[in-house]
């Protein structure tokens, strides 16, 4: 069992919701438990307090001006301090793409507004057990903790633009799921990988493909379609001019280097 509980550690709660109004039942009945509970009332707000206080639960709304909890939740997950906080999800955000893009981006509950506090306090309490059966795991290194604001949006765009090659958003909607506008990213880009947005995600198309390419038997036209390409000639037609060479000829040099044409 997790240090924290033999050692008489007192879970923190952080709610994040900005109408608090909407779960009063719920927060009361948080109050009433042994645990330290801290509100905030947007997402900002709720980053800065995650940030500092490493709660060890945060219940998590989603439809919030200004920043929505997805984006919030990306930002978690990128920095050392809070990655491995469990996140609740708790919202009337219930559509069936609401649910499994709060899933996917490592929610480990998603409970619509409508439920009742009592069964949300049991799932929360399921969550607090869970990770504290998890091995412990050391402090990040002070430097690491620093990950200032734009390394944290570098890392959940790249992480993002990774998991979309297929239908990529614009670079507008990017910005906007890592908590920034357009302008301000393709800066972020330039500054810390000396590169554009655009670039990048050229150079990750290609990279994908490769590994399918080595990995899989799947065809051209379905590489194509998975790393973003309209058609298996426009995939060729990138792929050469990246590396030099046809998809196919790249296939046939790694199952075999020995071969005539990958000399």
């Amino acid at each position: 069992m997790n240090d924290r509980m033999t050692a008489g550690h007192v879970p923190q709660i952080l709610v994040i919701d900005d109408v608090p109004e909407d779960i009063r039942s719920l927060l009361a009945l948080l109050r009433a438990q042994p645990w330290r509970l801290s509100l905030a009332t947007d997402a900002r707000q709720g980053y800065q307090r995650a940030l500092a206080l490493r709660p060890d639960l945060i219940l998590l709304d989603v439809r919030m001006p200004q920043m929505d909890g997805f984006t919030l939740g990306r930002l978690l997950r990128e920095s050392p301090a809070t990655a491995r906080v469990p996140i609740i999800y708790l919202t009337s955000a219930g559509a069936l793409e609401e649910r499994l893009e709060g899933l996917s981006l490592g929610g480990v509950d998603y409970v619509l507004k409508s439920c009742a506090p009592e069964e949300v306090l049991a799932r929360i309490q399921i969550h607090l057990q869970l990770s504290w059966r998890e091995p412990a795991v050391a402090s990040p290194a002070r430097t690491e903790e620093a990950a200032d604001d734009e390394q944290l949006m570098l890392r959940a765009a790249m992480r993002l633009i990774s998991q979309s090659l297929e239908d990529l958003p614009s670079l507008a909607d990017i910005a906007r799921k890592v908590g920034t506008h357009d302008k301000r990213l393709s800066a972020i880009f330039r500054k810390h990988l000396g590169t554009t947005v655009f670039a990048y995600v050229r150079d990750a198309r290609i990279r994908r493909a490769q590994e399918l390419l080595a990995d899989s038997a799947m065809s051209m036209q379905d590489i194509a379609e998975l790393v973003g390409f309209r058609s298996a000639c426009n995939f060729t037609t990138a792929f050469r001019e990246r590396q030099g060479m046809t998809p196919s000829q790249f296939r046939q040099q790694v199952r075999d280097p020995s071969a005539p044409d990958s000399q």
